[in-house]
C-alpha cells in the first residue's frame, strides 16, 4: 500500500503543497488534476523521492519511503517524468533494457532480454526496436519510455503528464495504454494530467488539487461535477455523458 500523510513542501517562504493526505487504491488508475501550480507534480515528485518533502510522510508497504534502498524501491515503483531526454545514442531496445537495471544491473540474463522484448511487443514497437530514439516521433518515443517502465516490472507506475506534447489522437492512445497497464497487467497507475476529460474517460479515481491542497477526491463521477470543477478551475462547466462517462465542457 502507498499512502501520504500531512505532506508539505515549501520553497523559501512559499508553500506549494500544504497538508496533503491520501491513500492510493491498489490496482487502479488514479489521475491528479488541477490548474498550473496547484501542486500535483510536486506531490508526485515527493512520492517518487525526486523532490525532498518539507514535512509529512510518504509510506510504502508500512515503511517510510526514505528508508527504502533505491534499487530495492525501484523493483516496486517506477516513475516517468516530463523530461524524458536521452543524451546517448540509443536504440529502442537498448533504452527499454534500462528498465531491468534494478533487477540485474548491467548484466542482463536471457530472461531479462525476454522481458525487454515482451515489453517492446506489448507497446507495439517491434518494427522500431533497432531504431534510434532521436529518430522517432514524439508519440513513438513516449511509447518507448513506457516500454522501459514496463520492463522494470513494478507494481506501481507513476507518470507525470504522459500526454504532454502529444496531439489528441496520440494522447488518447497513450491513455488507452495506461488503462491496459491496469486492466491487463494489474498495475497501480498514478498520473498527473492537465486534460480533465482524458482523466474522466480513463481513470478510476481523480484527485483534484487547488492551491497546494486536495480540493476533491473520489471516483470519476464524484469529482466530475459542474460545481466541483468550477470550484477548482474558477470557470463554469456543463457535464454531458458519453458511453456512461462524464464529459466536461467549459463556457
Amino acid at each position: 500500500m502507498l499512502s501520504i500523510r500531512n505532506l508539505r513542501k515549501t520553497y523559501e517562504n512559499q508553500t506549494v503543497v500544504d497538508d496533503v493526505s491520501l491513500e492510493f487504491p491498489h490496482g487502479k488508475v488514479i489521475s491528479m488534476i488541477g490548474p498550473n501550480g496547484a501542486g500535483k507534480s510536486t506531490v508526485l515528485g515527493m512520492v517518487a523521492r525526486l523532490i525532498a518533502r518539507s514535512s509529512g510522510l510518504v509510506e510504502f508497504q508500512g515503511r517510510d519511503i526514505t528508508r527504502w534502498e533505491s534499487r530495492e524501491l525501484a523493483r516496486h515503483l517506477a516513475i516517468l517524468t516530463q523530461a524524458n531526454t536521452v543524451q546517448m545514442k540509443l536504440t529502442v531496445r537498448e533504452l527499454v533494457a534500462f528498465g531491468r537495471f534494478p533487477h540485474s544491473g548491467s548484466n542482463l540474463s536471457k530472461s531479462d532480454w525476454e522481458i525487454v522484448d515482451r515489453s517492446i511487443r506489448y507497446m507495439e514497437l517491434e518494427a522500431f526496436s533497432e531504431r534510434f530514439i532521436d529518430e522517432m516521433s514524439g508519440g513513438q518515443r513516449q511509447r518507448a519510455f513506457i516500454a522501459m517502465v514496463l520492463a522494470q516490472d513494478t507494481e506501481y507506475v507513476l507518470l507525470d503528464e504522459p500526454t504532454n506534447n502529444l496531439d489528441i489522437y496520440h494522447a488518447t492512445q497513450m491513455m488507452k495504454l495506461v488503462r491496459r497497464l491496469c486492466d491487463e497487467l494489474g498495475k497501480t497507475v498514478i498520473l498527473v494530467l492537465h486534460e480533465i476529460n482524458l482523466a474522466a474517460f480513463y481513470s478510476d479515481y481523480i484527485c483534484a488539487f487547488k492551491d497546494g491542497r486536495i480540493a476533491a477526491w473520489g471516483t470519476v463521477d464524484e469529482v466530475m461535477t459542474a460545481e466541483t470543477l468550477k470550484c477548482i478551475y474558477g470557470v463554469d462547466f456543463e457535464i454531458h455523458r458519453i458511453d456512461g462517462r462524464p464529459l466536461a465542457i467549459f463556457h
